[in-house]
C-alpha cells in the first residue's frame, strides 16, 4: 500500500455512513497501519498535498480565514495555499535555510501561519511553534536551548524578539515579519518568490516539529515529532474527529501550541477538507459564533473554557443549522456543559484526548453518536495500545480502578507517538519505562469499556489514605446554577496531607456570599462521596490557564502553598467547610 493510499482510505472511511461498518473499517485499517513499515524518505507536503489534494481538488477551498472584529475575509484554494508556502520555502531557500535547520514562529492566527508551517514540513524545516504570549525570559530560555535558524513574526512581537536576540547572541538566518520593521524582511515581498520550491528529502524519521510544552507541571520540554509522526500519525485525529472532504472544519485554538497543527491543519488538510482560522484578541462568545455560522462550519473543536461561554448564551441569535459535529480537546468536559450543548444546538461534544507528544489517542469517535457517555472520553483510538498501570507497573484489568494512563510499546508502537524529548535523556528515561510510555495522566475505565479521566498524575489529591481525581470534583460543582468554572486542588493539611480545595467562578448574576458557599457545600454533599467534598470554598474572578485553556493547577497549588507558610489566613471570598455548623460535623 502506498502512502497516498492510506489517506485514500481515509477519506472514505469518515464519509461512510454506517456507523457499525465505519467502526469496523477504521478498526482495520489501524490494525494494518500499526503494523505497516514507513517508507524511508516521506515528505508530506510533496507526495500528499501537492501530489494528491492539489492535483484533484486543486481549485477546492483549502483555508477560509476571517478577523472576527473588522468581518476581514480571504479564501485560498489548494493550488493557492500550495504556491503561497512555496513562496515562503523559497524565500528561506535564498537566506541559506536548510533542511535540519529550524524556524521560530510568533505568530497570531493569521493565513501566513498556515502558509509557513507548510514551508517547514515541505524544506524539511524543524517548526518551532511559539505563543503571541512569550516574555523575554521565555523566549531567552527557549533561544538558549534550540538556537532560532530563522524566525517568523508579527510585527507587535518584534521588539521582544530582538532583545532576546541581543541577549542570547543567537543569529537567525532570516527574520521574516507581518508589517515591517528594520532589520526584518517584510512578508509581503514574498509575493515576488516563485510558486514553485524543491521539497527537501526528508526521512520518515526527521525531526520536523519542535514543541515546547506549556510548562503546566513545570520547565518547558522540547518535544520532538517526525516527519511521520504527525503527517500520517495525525489520521488518527481526522478518524476520531470524523472530518470528511465536504466538511468545512474549525478549531478553536492558537498557533503557538500543539493543538493548532492537529485540528488546525492535519486533521483536515489530511482529508482534503476546508480549514479555517478566525483571528480574535480577545474572545467574545457571541462574534465567534456569528463567525461559525457566517461559514457554515459543519465541524467545531473547542476547548472546555470555549465552550463553557457559549453554554451560557443566547444561541437562538446564531444560525447553527450547518453544524454537523461538536468536538471537544485540551481537557475533559464536564457532564454538564455536554448536555446543555446538546439541548440547544442538537450535537454532542465528543470529547477526545491526547498530548503534545501524541495525536489523538482516547476519543469518542463518530460511530459512538447516541451511545456516548457523558463526561466519559471514549475509549483508546486503534492507532495506540493504551493501557492502565498502578503504582507498580502492573496493567489494570478491574473496572473502576484508576490508574496510570500508558502507551504499550511491546506489541507495535504507535506512529503518533514522539520521538524524543530533545536533549533531555533523564526526562525520556523518566516516561519511556520497562515497555509503556507514562502519559503522566490518571484515568479509570467501567465495565463496558468506557473510559473516565480522573487528572493529571501531579494533580491528583491525597487526602488521609484517598486519592481524589480534580476532575470528578469540577464536574459536580460545576453542575451547581451558580458556578460557571471551577478549579480543583490539593492544599497541604496536617492532619490528612492534603485538603480538598475548590477555586470557583461565579456566573454572571452571582455573587460571592456565606450563603452560596453553604449551598455549593451541600450540592456536592449530594453528589460526592464524602472523602471527595471540597473542604474549603474560594470565589475568584478568575483561574490561571495555559493559552490553550488548560487550567494551571499547579499555579493554584503554589500559591496556596505559600500563603499558608506564611500564614497570611483566610482570603477575603474563602470559606471552610468546618466553619458551617448547618454541615453534618461526622463530614469536617
Amino acid at each position: 500500500m502506498g502512502m497516498v493510499d492510506l489517506y485514500k482510505e481515509v477519506m472514505a472511511l469518515n464519509m461512510m455512513e454506517d456507523d457499525d461498518r465505519k467502526s469496523v473499517a477504521a478498526k482495520a485499517f489501524f490494525e494494518k497501519l500499526n503494523f505497516m513499515a514507513m517508507p524511508e524518505y516521506f515528505n508530506w507536503a510533496e507526495e500528499i498535498f501537492e501530489g494528491f489534494h492539489v492535483k484533484e481538488r486543486g481549485g477546492k477551498t483549502a483555508l477560509i480565514w476571517t478577523d472576527i472584529h473588522t468581518k476581514e475575509k480571504k479564501t485560498f484554494t489548494y493550488e493557492e495555499f500550495a504556491a503561497r508556502g512555496n513562496q515562503c520555502l523559497s524565500s528561506m531557500y535564498r537566506a541559506g535555510v536548510a533542511k535540519g535547520d529550524n524556524m521560530y514562529m510568533m505568530v497570531p492566527i493569521i493565513p501566513e501561519t498556515w502558509f509557513a508551517s507548510y514551508a517547514c514540513v515541505k524544506g524539511g524545516v524543524i517548526a518551532v511553534p511559539t505563543a503571541t504570549t512569550m516574555t523575554l525570559r521565555e523566549l531567552e530560555f527557549r533561544f538558549q536551548a534550540y538556537p532560532p535558524d530563522c524566525i517568523v513574526a508579527a510585527e507587535t512581537f518584534t521588539d521582544l524578539i530582538d532583545e532576546a536576540i541581543s541577549i542570547t547572541g543567537v543569529k537567525p538566518k532570516i527574520k521574516l515579519v507581518i508589517g515591517a520593521k528594520s532589520g526584518w524582511t517584510s512578508y509581503s515581498e514574498l509575493s515576488k518568490e516563485s510558486t514553485q520550491a524543491a521539497p527537501a528529502r526528508t526521512k520518515s524519521s526527521d525531526l520536523l516539529f519542535c514543541f515546547f510544552t506549556s510548562g503546566t507541571t513545570g520547565l518547558p520540554k522540547r518535544v520532538g515529532h517526525t516527519a511521520t509522526s504527525y503527517p500520517v500519525g495525525h489520521l488518527s485525529t481526522s478518524v476520531i474527529t470524523g472530518i470528511r472532504p465536504d466538511d468545512i472544519h474549525h478549531n478553536l485554538s492558537a498557533p503557538g501550541w500543539a493543538k493548532w497543527a492537529w485540528s488546525s491543519f492535519f486533521a483536515p488538510l489530511n482529508v482534503g477538507a476546508t480549514a479555517t482560522g478566525f483571528n480574535f484578541k480577545a474572545l467574545d462568545g457571541n462574534a465567534y459564533l456569528e463567525a461559525v455560522a457566517t461559514n457554515k462550519i459543519s465541524v467545531f473543536c473547542a476547548p472546555p473554557t470555549a465552550w463553557r461561554m457559549f453554554i451560557g448564551l443566547d444561541l437562538t441569535k446564531h444560525d447553527l443549522s450547518s453544524l454537523r459535529q461538536s468536538i471537544g480537546a485540551g481537557e475533559p468536559l464536564n457532564p454538564e456543559v455536554i448536555s446543555q450543548w446538546k439541548k440547544l444546538t442538537g450535537t454532542e461534544i465528543r470529547d477526545f484526548y491526547g498530548q503534545t507528544e501524541s495525536t489523538a489517542m482516547i476519543g469518542n469517535p463518530p460511530w459512538i453518536k447516541g451511545k456516548m457517555r457523558s463526561g466519559s472520553f471514549g475509549y483508546p483510538s486503534y492507532m495506540y495500545d493504551v493501557v492502565l498501570l498502578d503504582d507498580e507497573g502492573k496493567e489494570i484489568s478491574k473496572a473502576d480502578e484508576p490508574g496510570h494512563i500508558a502507551v504499550r510499546l511491546t506489541n507495535w508502537r504507535s506512529i503518533g507517538l514522539f520521538t524524543e524529548y530533545i536533549g533531555n535523556p533523564e526526562k525520556m528515561a523518566g516516561v519511556f519505562r520497562d515497555g509503556y510510555y507514562y502519559t503522566g495522566d490518571r484515568a479509570s475505565f467501567d465495565t463496558d469499556g468506557y473510559w473516565w479521566f480522573v487528572g493529571r498524575a501531579d494533580d491528583v489529591i491525597k487526602s488521609s489514605d484517598y486519592r481524589v481525581g480534580p476532575f470528578e470534583v469540577e464536574s459536580a460543582l460545576i453542575e451547581h446554577e451558580s458556578v460557571r468554572e471551577a478549579a480543583v486542588v490539593g492544599v497541604p493539611d496536617p492532619k490528612r496531607h492534603q485538603l480538598v480545595k475548590a477555586h470557583i467562578i461565579l456566573k454572571e448574576g452571582y455573587e460571592p456570599s456565606r450563603e452560596l458557599a453553604l449551598a455549593i457545600f451541600k450540592h456536592t454533599i449530594g453528589i460526592l462521596a464524602k472523602f471527595k467534598i471540597p473542604r474549603i470554598i474560594e470565589f475568584t474572578p478568575e483561574l490561571p490557564k495555559t493559552i490553550s485553556g488548560k487550567i494551571r493547577r499547579v499555579e493554584l497549588r503554589e500559591k496556596d502553598a505559600a500563603r499558608q507558610e506564611q500564614n497570611e489566613g483566610a482570603k477575603k471570598h474563602e470559606y471552610f467547610y468546618w466553619d458551617f455548623p448547618e454541615l453534618s460535623s461526622k463530614d469536617k
